[in-house]
C-alpha cells in the first residue's frame, strides 16, 4: 500500500501514490523500494516478482490509441500478466481498455473490460472521506488527539496517542510504524483472517519512526486507527460507513467491502499473481483474505467506479468546501514519485500535460492500480495484475496513468 497501493504487511499506492516494499515480508515495503509504495493500500504485501516479458506477449499495435499502446507496453515490455484501464472524459463518457491475458492458465483468456480488482490503498481515500464527513458534522476534530477517541490504545516505543492527532493519521505525519513491514511472506498470510487489533499489535512492537508532526512516512497503521475512530464515533464499522456514505449514495454498484471471510472477487475479474521471493514461481493470488487491508486497503471495485468516486469527490458531492480544502492541503513526501504531495488521504500528482491530478493508488498482492482526476473532471484508473518488481515497471504504470489523463 503505497501512495497508491496496499501490500499486505506491507502494499505502496497505498492506498497510491505508492508504498514501501519489502523484498520477502511486505508487499508495500517492496513498493517503497521501487519508490512506488507510498500509496499502496496494504503497504505490507509482498511484491509480485514478475518474469521478464515473454515471446507470447502481444506485439505492438501501430494503429492503437496512445492509451491502448501504453497498456500493451505494460504486458509486453514489463511482464504484467494483464493491464486494464477505464478513462472518463469531462462529459462523463467512458472508454475501457485491456491488454494481456485474464488467466495465465489459459493463454487466450480475455481480460474482462472494466473487471473488478482489489483496489488496495485506494481504500484510504474512501476512509479519509468518511472521517472528513464526520469532521463536517462536528463529530471528529482534525486536530484532536487519537487518545480522545481511543483512550489507552496507542502506546509503544516512542508511540503515544496523546501526542498524535487525527490530521497526522490521515496525512502520514504521525511517525507510527507500518504494520505491513512485519508481515510474513504472502503464501503464509493469504488465507489468514486478522482484525484491527492484530494489526496494531504487529505495528506497536516496532519503534516510532519520528515524533508526531516531525516528518512524513507512509504507514498503513494510520488508517487502521482512522477506521477505529470512525467505528467509535458512529458505532458502526468503517466498511458499513463507507458503504452507507459513499458507495450507496453514488450508486457504485460494482464497488464493495468484502464480508468477513470472503476471499473471492464477486464479479468478472482478471486473475492476480504474486510470488514469495524474487524470481520465485508466480502463484494465482486472486483468492485471498483481504482483512490485512482493512480501512487501509480492503475495497474491491471496477476501475470505472473508482473514476466515478473521484469525480464526485472533486465535484463536492461528498464533502463540504471546507473539508475538501483540508483534504487537498498537501505536504512534501518521502518515498513517493517525484513531485507527488500528500494531503488527507489523497495524492497531488503533476501531469506531463500541465496541471495536476488527484487520487490515491494501491498495491495488494496480485493487483496494483493508479488513478487520478484532473481539476477539469477527466478521470482515469489503470490496473495491472501483479506488483512491479523494478523501478522501470513501477514507473511504466505511473506513465500509463499520465497518458490516460493527458490524451485527448
Amino acid at each position: 500500500m503505497s501512495a497508491g497501493a496496499f501490500s499486505r504487511p506491507t502494499v505502496q499506492q497505498g492506498v497510491s501514490p505508492v508504498s514501501q516494499h519489502r523484498a520477502s515480508k511486505s508487499r508495500l515495503r517492496r513498493r517503497s523500494a521501487v519508490a512506488v509504495s507510498a500509496l499502496a493500500v496494504l503497504g505490507g504485501a509482498v511484491a509480485v516478482w514478475l518474469p521478464s516479458a515473454s515471446a507470447d506477449q502481444p506485439a505492438a499495435r501501430p494503429n492503437a490509441t496512445k492509451v491502448q499502446r501504453s497498456l500493451d507496453g505494460l504486458t509486453r515490455d514489463h511482464g504484467f500478466p494483464a493491464a486494464l484501464a477505464s478513462v472518463r472524459d469531462e462529459k462523463g463518457h467512458t472508454r475501457n481498455y485491456t491488454a494481456g491475458v485474464g488467466d495465465r492458465r489459459k493463454k487466450r483468456s480475455r481480460v474482462p473490460a472494466d473487471g473488478q480488482v482489489r483496489i488496495a490503498s485506494t481504500t484510504k481515500l474512501y476512509t479519509a472521506t468518511v472521517v472528513l464527513q464526520l469532521v463536517g458534522e462536528g463529530k471528529v476534530g482534525l486536530d484532536t488527539t487519537v487518545e480522545t477517541y481511543l483512550p489507552g490504545l496507542v502506546r509503544g516505543d516512542g508511540i503515544d496517542g496523546r501526542n498524535i492527532t487525527v490530521r497526522q493519521l490521515l496525512q502520514h505525519t504521525s511517525g507510527l510504524p507500518n504494520y505491513t513491514e512485519t508481515m510474513p511472506k504472502f503464501s503464509e498470510w493469504r488465507h489468514t483472517f486478522v482484525d484491527d487489533h492484530d494489526l496494531l499489535d504487529m505495528a506497536f512492537k516496532e519503534k516510532a519512526s519520528f515524533a508526531p508532526g516531525k516528518g512524513w512516512e507512509y504507514s498503513n497503521t494510520n488508517y487502521t486507527l482512522a477506521g477505529l475512530i470512525v467505528q467509535k464515533v458512529t458505532g458502526r464499522p468503517i466498511g458499513e460507513e463507507i458503504t452507507d456514505r459513499i458507495i450507496e449514495p453514488l450508486h457504485l454498484r460494482h464497488t464493495y467491502w468484502p464480508r468477513e471471510g470472503e476471499q473471492t472477487i464477486r464479479e468478472r475479474h482478471p486473475h492476480g499473481y504474486a510470488s514469495d521471493e524474487p524470481g520465485g514461481p508466480l502463484m494465482d493470488a486472486t483468492e485471498v483474505d483481504p482483512s490485512w487491508g482493512g480501512a487501509a486497503g480492503q475495497l474491491v471495485a471496477r476501475p470505472s467506479d473508482v473514476n466515478r468516486f473521484l469525480t464526485a469527490l472533486m465535484d463536492g458531492r461528498l464533502l463540504e468546501p471546507a473539508q475538501l480544502e483540508e483534504m487537498r492541503t498537501t505536504v512534501e513526501t518521502k518515498g513517493l514519485h517525484d513531485g507527488w504531495r500528500y494531503g488527507l488521504g489523497i495524492v497531488e500528482m503533476p501531469l506531463s500535460c500541465g496541471g495536476v491530478a488527484w487520487g490515491h493508488g494501491g498495491d495488494f498482492d496480485g493487483y496494483e492500480n493508479r488513478n487520478g482526476v484532473t481539476d477539469r473532471g477527466r478521470a482515469a484508473t489503470v490496473a495491472v495484475t501483479a506488483l512491479p518488481s523494478t523501478l522501470e515497471g513501477a514507473e511504466a504504470v505511473n506513465k500509463a496513468l499520465d497518458t490516460a489523463l493527458c490524451t485527448r
